[in-house]
């Protein structure tokens, strides 16, 4: 039995014997009437009571007291007691002759009043039951009202605790008993949050949320150690009654995945014995580490509708087929197991889905061209599903195995492989701009492309030190291979094989060489793909400080182009300007200038993170692309969101802002809305109401994530800004609002735009 299953029936238990003794002589569901003295001095320390005080028996009274007889054993489920006091035998109370107490009943712990209940609000016994046990759980039970007040709440108990999210659009409602006597139960294991407010329900829901419906929703908070990750929110699609939410709650404590080591048929877990269907995702040794991301991602799929488990083939003698991929074990007592060959995780969400609605599961392994299978809600899992049918021109692509991968690496100057997995969404993603990429490359001398099915061949990508799908690496003939760690789209990866078939650095070995590359004439063919190249000028005395540099230069192939001069006369270059030896020189075409920048004694990642940091523009546009780039600097964010270019004169007056004295504890930057849509999403983040374009705030991710929103009837020039700086440094602002860094955008779009850490 679960840690949380023991729990719940203890605490059971405790109820059921923990009830009053005065009540224990008495026929459960009978309402206790007493005299304002008996019932005082009856009272025992902890003990909960809910009282009605009655003076007469009106016809409204008696419908009340119906209702409240009605709700005894209901509320002794959970150690009340229910109470009608007389106050005809002995009106002594001071609650008997309080004005207008023929329209309350009070809730008591001990002789403490906790709450006082107008009648009308205890209409029936739902009503009744879930406002008194919302009055006492009024500490453990959050309610709010805003989303604010939400992700608050769910970043205070990030690594710590779960978060149960309720909706109901009223207290009093059948949906509100059930929800809280849930929360009597589970209230020591999550958080319980209510709230009856329709548009935050909205905001936090699905685009079908239906303001008459209540809803229910386990945020998995426990899971997400870092604040600036979102908590994953499962949806409860069953109506919310007391048995369907613990039933939930059960599924939503089990483990994602089982790993097991058994027989199938003799494989019993939580999701069989409610009911659900169990998925077995087939690994073997060879593909272990695939298979057991396969199978938390199909696990989030179909949490609450099925369970998942990893069936190790290396541990049993399965009598199926080789190739068997997915097996499926239903409930049904007596049921064979189905082993499957499936491609993809679409098809094993398709078929469970389709189980549940009880259609039959196909016994061959085509795909119908009328199957409706609803269109996922990832956008790269939409754009596999949507593009599944289209044939790909893969004659371009060549097909590695074991036996072919080693000798094609030697057939071709740069041979760029691409391993991926048939059945996983995101390399079908990649595989797809694999092909436009070599129809873009298709005729070009020195670079071959191919691709290595990590499904058919694990040893190949084993030996590789291929761990994750989809892995893009370029290999050169007596060179290490270089790994595309970039964003998922064609441009990016073509400028990546571009810019590594350029031999980094470049040697150049007179003044006229160097001239040549500064001004871009050196690799003009591939000047579309790089803006600034970075020249290492060195004496030749320098080797320890030329060799790190080579290393430098080896490990920003493929995205910046580097040159190196070494040469008796580089004396004469550190004079032109002006710079000791060892120097970087940076060519800014946009601006026709060259930096300088002097080369300490570093070593090769050093060299690097110096080259890249210099690369970063003074006052970027920030991208979906080049956001992780300057989130890496670690540095507060004063961001200019407009939802168009910027005049002249709010550039320069931002430039001016940026390049004064001591301005590098932050990075100022804007962003355009019209480019980059992802940031009206970013705002909303920020800001329950957007305030009006353009709009320049604070944002300080390691600083509670606090944003500061410039005044919106001042202009932004220098002088204001600095001024407005100047107050947020002396803590005279007051923070807009409390929210997630902008790295959100990223969760957003991370399933558009797939990164990978940079070098």
């Amino acid at each position: 039995m679960l840690p949380q299953e023991n729990g719940w029936v203890s605490c059971f238990s405790f109820l059921l014997l923990g009830t009053y003794s005065m009540a224990a002589a008495r026929n459960a569901n009978t309402l206790l009437e007493l005299s304002p003295r008996e019932y005082f001095s009856s009272l025992q320390p902890g003990r909960a009571s809910l009282v009605y005080f009655s003076r007469d028996d009106s016809p409204g009274v008696r419908l009340f007291l119906e209702q409240l007889e009605n709700s005894v054993g209901a509320l002794q489920d959970y150690g009340i007691s229910v109470v009608k006091v007389n106050c005809l035998k002995e009106d002594v109370s001071r609650y008997c002759g309080k004005e207008n107490a023929l329209m309350k009943a009070y809730l008591f712990r001990d002789n403490i009043l906790l709450r006082e209940f107008p009648t009308d609000a205890l209409f029936d016994v739902n009503a009744i039951v879930a406002n008194t046990l919302f009055a006492l759980l009024f500490n453990e039970v959050k309610y709010i009202t805003t989303l604010v007040e939400l992700q608050n709440l769910e970043n205070s108990l990030k690594g710590r605790s779960n978060v149960v999210f309720a909706y109901v659009p009223a207290v009093g409602t059948p949906e509100h008993r059930a929800v809280m006597e849930a929360a009597f139960v589970y209230g020591t294991a999550h958080q319980f949050v209510l709230t009856t407010e329709a548009a935050l329900a909205k905001d936090f829901g699905h685009e079908d949320f239906d303001a008459l419906s209540a809803q229910l929703f386990f945020c998995h908070c426990q899971r997400v150690p870092d604040l600036t990750q979102p908590c994953r929110r499962t949806p409860m699609v069953q109506s919310l009654t007391t048995l369907n939410i613990h039933t939930y709650l059960k599924l939503m404590a089990a483990p994602i995945v089982t790993e097991v080591a058994e027989d199938p048929e003799k494989v019993s877990t939580i999701h069989l014995q409610l009911g659900l269907p169990l998925v077995f995702i087939l690994s073997q040794q060879e593909t272990y580490e695939s298979d057991k991301r396969t199978a938390e991602f199909v696990a989030w799929q179909l949490l609450g509708k099925a369970g998942v488990a990893l069936l190790s083939r290396d541990s049993i003698d399965l009598n199926v087929l080789l190739r068997s991929n997915i097996a499926l074990k239903t409930a049904e007592e007596g049921a064979p197991i189905k082993y499957l060959v499936l491609e993809d995780t679409d098809e094993i969400v398709a078929l469970v889905e389709d189980k549940i609605k009880g259609e039959q599961i196909p016994e061959d392994e085509d795909e119908s061209d009328n199957n409706d299978q609803d269109i996922q809600d990832d956008q790269v899992m939409e754009a596999v599903y949507r593009d599944r049918k289209r044939e790909l021109p893969l004659e371009l692509i060549r097909t590695l195995t074991e036996e072919t991968f080693n000798a094609a690496l030697t057939e071709t100057a740069h041979m760029v492989v691409l391993f991926y997995a048939s059945w996983e969404a995101v390399s079908l993603a990649m595989l797809q701009l694999y092909v436009e990429v070599a129809v873009a490359l298709k005729g070009t001398q020195g670079i071959s492309l191919a691709k290595v099915n990590c499904w058919d061949w694990p040893d190949v990508c084993m030996k590789q030190n291929v761990t994750q799908f989809p892995i893009t690496k370029m290999y050169e003939k007596g060179a290490r291979s270089l790994t595309y760690t970039g964003m998922l789209g064609t441009a990016e990866l073509l400028r990546f094989l571009r810019l590594s078939s350029i031999s980094c650095p470049a040697k150049l070995t007179t003044i006229e060489e160097v001239d040549e590359y500064l001004t871009g004439e050196v690799h003009a063919d591939s000047s579309s793909y790089h803006s600034t190249p970075v020249l290492g000028i060195f004496h030749p005395s320098m080797k320890e400080a030329r060799e790190t540099f080579v290393e430098a230069g080896n490990m920003l192939r493929g995205y910046v182009t580097t040159g190196l001069y070494a040469e008796d006369d580089a004396l004469i270059l550190a004079h032109k300007y002006a710079v000791p030896l060892p120097a970087l020189l940076l060519a800014r075409r946009e601006d026709h200038r060259i930096d300088s920048i002097p080369l300490s004694k570093q070593s090769a990642p050093d060299v690097v993170q110096t080259i890249r940091s210099q690369l970063l523009e003074t006052f970027p546009e920030i991208t979906v692309e080049n956001l992780p780039d300057y989130l890496s600097l670690e540095k507060p964010l004063l961001i200019l969101f407009n939802d168009r270019g910027l005049n002249q004169s709010m550039r320069m007056e931002m430039l001016s802002v940026v390049n004064g004295k001591g301005r590098e504890a932050f990075l100022a930057c804007w962003m355009n809305l019209k480019n980059t849509p992802v940031g009206r999403g970013v705002l909303k983040a920020y800001f329950s109401t957007p305030p009006p374009l353009p709009l320049l705030a604070w944002v300080n991710r390691h600083s509670s994530g606090q944003v500061f929103s410039f005044p919106s009837d001042q202009p932004v020039t220098e002088t204001n800004v600095l001024s407005w700086l100047e107050k947020l440094k002396a803590g005279l602002e007051i923070p807009s609002e409390l929210r997630i860094g902008v790295c959100t955008m990223r969760q957003r779009h991370a399933h558009k735009a797939v990164t990978w850490s940079s070098n």
